[in-house]
């Protein structure tokens, strides 16, 4: 007997990122599920009376975009509860805006929010700069992340609460200190941010609720720039806990695989290691799957914390010889793989450094040689990587979970040319890593970057510009890949990266019904336009959660 459809979609372009059958016109969808895929007249035996037919008109269709790493819930709460500003302005204008929010304020209420670009570290890394930032919080702890969201900018009053001071400096990360006064200039590299995060927490934080509130404002916007699958690359147990809420009410608009910190470099998460792996199962539902592990190997280039195989350019507090470091050694970094590979688990690790890529491939070598062949790993950025490591990332099945919103020409990138110079013009080499058979996933970084729209990323990795038009040149245009497979990083590749490929990531027969109409077939048009399609709806499981 012939299932008869919810829903059917006709008169479209429907990619649908099964080799088998690319191109089709028509869809068909019942309890959620796709039932059909073919032509027009194929999915008519699958119409009844109540089945709702809608003709697209020759609009797109695509698999629902899969983001294989983001914030979602950071960037709900700095949408929600946060200051919120681009990487495009100076130290006047971030004031500015600073000034204008303690206004608004309670004495008192701290002012949080980001991001300042990685540019102005210098610029920032002043006495005077800090005391500017106290006159425009009026007594107000204020504590602003930047660009990579590794690193903050704290005021006088925050310092205070985290107990940072001239004679208290944190042991973790790096407090930057003023060449002339030796104060903290409230410029905090890494884990030093952590005292000010916490005390932040101390003062109240946010609730339960804002917490699903946040992340449920993520998925909303996630859902209208047309994704519906992604991974949350730093889980704290208050996000495994709004995830499940939302999924258990009904309101979890997207599959969601979890990252759950080992180790927590950045954000001030408590707990994370082994007593929030314990617990990760208490949170999986229908469409949460908390079955990975994140693990900080090393910072970012830009604070020159991460490893490379080759020194950083000189400088006064490095020297020439400075290669920088990772948080773990072989021996940390092999106890936790394997840890993680005996409960099932797959691991994110986040390796800015081609050392730190290095290190990681030298211990997962070793995972493997002792039986974990199936365990899913993921280098996070991998976005420096010696030739010789490619290969070895494909043959040790290493996913490579790269973010082109953040390299292609811009702040960032001016950024690692100041402290690599001529190498940095060599990042993600993405065209080579598919040549040699590897699986290249595409994430947003979303709030690193200002926007998780998977059709800039696309652009990006097709034209190695900038897709906005910020920023002149190219980024290494020999690393570009084609249109189509731009299409499948964001979509089946990453999903398979994250274990979700029997679900979602292309529109064929079984899967969940995720998908998103666009007004334009944005692989087919002009490379440096793709960004100009416009998302006229979202589906997922069946249901549109969003329509423009």
């Amino acid at each position: 007997m012939t299932t008869i459809a919810d829903l059917i979609l006709t008169g479209a372009r429907v990619r649908t990122v099964d080799r088998s059958r690319p191109v089709a016109t028509a869809i068909a969808v019942a309890d959620g599920r796709i039932i059909a895929v073919g032509s027009d007249a194929d999915v008519e035996a699958f119409r009844g009376r109540r089945t709702e037919v809608r003709d697209l008109s020759g609009t797109a269709v695509y698999p629902g975009f899969v983001d294989v790493h983001n914030h979602h819930e950071v960037a709900g709460v700095t949408d929600l509860f946060e200051l919120s500003f681009g990487t495009s302005l100076d130290l006047d204008a971030i004031l500015s805006l600073v000034r204008d929010r303690a206004a608004s304020l309670p004495a008192g209420a701290w002012i949080t929010g980001g991001s300042w670009a990685s540019t102005l570290m210098d610029e920032l890394n002043t006495s005077s700069a800090r005391r500017r930032l106290d006159e425009a919080a009026d007594g107000r702890p204020v504590m602003l992340s930047d660009d990579s969201h590794h690193n903050r900018w704290a005021n006088s009053e925050a310092l205070r609460l985290a107990g940072i001071a001239k004679d208290a400096i944190p042991a973790e990360g790096v407090t930057l200190l003023d060449a002339t006064d030796g104060e903290p200039t409230g410029v905090l590299l890494e884990a030093a941010g952590i005292l000010v995060a916490q005390a932040h927490a101390r003062a109240g934080g946010l609730s339960a609720e804002q917490h699903r509130a946040a992340s449920r404002r993520g998925v909303e916007m996630l859902n209208s720039f047309g994704v519906t699958a992604f991974q949350d690359a730093a889980a704290s147990l208050e996000i495994l806990d709004a995830l499940k809420s939302l999924d258990d009410a009904g309101d979890l608009n997207a599959w969601v695989v979890s990252s759950l910190t080992i180790n927590d470099e950045i954000f001030g998460h408590e707990p994370v290691g082994d007593d929030l792996i314990a617990r990760g199962e208490e949170f999986r539902t229908a469409h949460h799957r908390p079955d990975f592990a994140k693990i900080f190997l090393d910072g970012v280039p830009p604070a020159r914390t991460a490893l490379f195989i080759d020194p950083y350019l000189p400088d006064d507090a490095h020297g020439a010889h400075f290669h920088g470091t990772t948080t773990m050694s072989f021996d940390e970094l092999y106890d936790w793989l394997r840890r993680v590979a005996e409960r099932g688990l797959g691991a994110k690790v986040h390796a800015t450094g081609d050392g730190s890529a290095r290190l990681l491939l030298d211990v997962v070598e070793r995972v493997r040689a002792e039986g974990f062949t199936d365990t899913p790993f993921q280098i996070a950025h991998g976005q420096f990587l010696a030739d010789d490591d490619i290969r070895r990332l494909v043959d040790l099945r290493v996913s490579a979970d790269i973010s082109p919103f953040i390299w292609y020409p811009g702040v960032i990138p001016d950024a690692l040319a100041a402290v690599l110079g001529d190498r940095a013009e060599h990042s993600q080499p993405n065209r080579s890593i598919i040549d040699a058979g590897g699986l290249v996933a595409g994430g947003s970084d979303w709030p690193v970057s200002e926007s998780p729209n998977p059709l800039e990323g696309m652009q990006g990795l097709v034209t190695r510009a900038d897709p906005l038009g910020r920023a002149p040149g190219t980024l290494w245009l020999e690393q570009a890949i084609t249109a189509e497979e731009a299409l499948e990083v964001f979509t089946i590749n990453a999903a398979r990266a994250m274990g979700l490929a029997d679900e979602t990531g292309s529109i064929e027969v079984g899967k969940s019904a995720d998908f998103v109409v666009l007004d334009r077939d944005a692989v087919a048009g002009p490379a440096d336009r793709m960004i100009q399609a416009r998302v006229l709806s979202t589906w997922f499981a069946g249901r549109e959660v969003f329509t423009a």
